[in-house]
Order: structure tokens, then sequence, then C-alpha cells
């Protein structure tokens, strides 16, 4: 029998190298549970109960859950991920970062609007008057720091994955998720200290709703790079087939990037001013 690699020669019972998946029931769940929690959180919002908002978080982490299981079946024991199905799911990867930049954008544009041109509303002045923004080099700067050395481990992480140093790998992966939880810790102790809440007018709105959503997204990131430590300990990564781990760390990458642009405009240049003028 040939020893050749199985994607040279045998497709999977295909004519072809490209993957067809089987019939999957999770996307169709995975959109009723997201819409729990769209509806059980507009309805938490205005005085109905937590329980449904509740059940559409656990059913996406169970979502989540059973197809990345799958996903890696496919990947890892199925043999079904070969290069040319690897090179549609790096399009796919990059075409979502690019679709993330446009979803970061719209709250860019909103914020420097309101910024850049402000109205009575706000006293013609930015801050507003009587809000009283975050100092940008206590906690915001901390996390700066934060999120860059995690962009700094998970590239460590990488390239001890391409030479084949399993422990580096593991370790770089374990640094990056606890960095990644001590930003949300400090994020979520920031909030409580706000001094203004999120119906304080353009300024909080604007504040809560750009940094919040890059929370989750940090959130987001921690979880997909903690299964990608749990497949690393497992031994499922080589060196030349580790597609999932590269797309988390893009995906990290990202997260510090957007970062960058947050504490540049919206903390610094955005509330700094008025921080330095009291």
């Amino acid at each position: 029998m040939s020893t050749e690699p199985a994607e040279h020669f045998d497709y999977h019972g295909h004519k072809h190298p490209y993957h067809l998946v089987d019939p999957s029931p999770w996307p169709i769940v995975g959109a009723g549970v997201a819409g729990a929690i769209t509806g059980g959180a507009v309805w938490w919002m205005h005085g109905g109960p937590p329980w449904i908002l509740l059940l559409g978080v656990f059913g996406v982490l169970a979502i989540m859950f059973v197809w990345w299981r799958d996903v890696i079946r496919e990947a890892v024991y199925g043999g079904y991920h070969n290069p040319v199905v690897q090179i549609g799911l790096r399009f796919g990867m990059a075409l979502f970062i690019a679709s993330e930049v446009m979803f970061f954008s719209a709250f860019f544009w909103a914020f420097f609007s309101a910024s850049l041109f402000p109205t009575e509303a706000t006293g013609f002045v930015w801050p507003p008057k009587g809000i009283h923004p975050f100092n940008p080099f206590e906690i915001p700067f901390l996390n700066t720091l934060v999120l860059l050395c995690s962009g700094t481990t998970v590239t460590w992480a990488h390239h001890a994955l391409i030479e084949g140093n399993r422990k580096g790998l593991i370790q770089g992966l374990a640094v990056t998720v606890f960095l990644g939880i001590c930003f949300t810790s400090l994020q979520a102790w920031e909030y409580s200290h706000a001094a203004f809440g999120f119906k304080d007018g353009i300024y909080p709105s604007t504040f809560f709703i750009a940094t919040g959503f890059h929370g989750a997204h940090v959130i987001i990131g921690t979880t997909f790079l903690t299964v990608c430590l749990f497949r690393a300990i497992a031994g499922h990564f080589k060196p030349e087939h580790h597609f999932g781990f590269e797309a988390a760390a893009w995906y990290w990458h990202f997260v510090d990037v957007v970062w960058l642009f947050l504490f540049v405009c919206i903390y610094w240049w955005g509330g700094g001013n008025a921080i330095g003028a009291e």
C-alpha cells in the first residue's frame, strides 16, 4: 500500500479536495439561542426576568462546545482539513475579521461625530459638562500593557509551535489566557468605579458601547485561546497543521489593535484633556 499522504489521492469519498460538511443541527440551534440572548437581554433591560438571557448564554456556550468538538473531529481525526480546505478557512477568517473592523468602525464613527462636533446638548464641549472621565494613565494604561504583553505571549506560543516546542506552546498559551482574564477583571473593576452611567448622555453611551463590546471580544478570544490550550495539551497541533491556533492568534491580535485605538481615541484624546484641565 502506498505511504503517500491521504490528501494526495483520497478525498474521503469525494472526487475533489474540498470538504463537504455533513448536515448539522448546530447552526439553526445556535441561531435560536442567539435570539434568546437578544430577546432576553431586551426584556431584562425593560424590567423583565433574567432567566431567558441566562438560558441563552448557557445555550450559546453549549453550542460552542459541540460545534467546536465536531470541527476538531473533522480536522484532527477525520483529516478533512487538507491544504486546499485550509486556504478557504484562512480566507473565511480574514473576511470575518474584516467584518469586525466595520463593526467597531461604527462605534468610532459615533464617538468622533459627537466629540468633534459637540452640540448644545453637551454644552458645546467634549467631554460634556458634568462628565468626569477615567484617567487614561491609571487602569486603562495598565490594561494596555496587559494586552500588549498578551500579544507577545501568543506570538511566543506560535513560534514555539512552529519549532516543535510543545512545552513552550503550552506555556505561552497559558500565560496569554491568564493575561486575558486579568484584562477582563481590571475592566470590570473599572466599570464598577465609573463616575457616570450608561444613560447619562452621549459620552457614557459611546464609551460603554465601544469598550463593552471590546470587552466581550476579549472574553470570546480568551475562550478561543483556552480551547487551543486544551488542544495543545492533547497534542492536536502540529508545526505544519494548526490553523485552529492561527485563527485564535489572528483574532487576539485584532483585539489588541482595537484596544490601542480605544485607548488613544476614547480614553486619552476623548477624555484625557478633561483630566489634565482639572
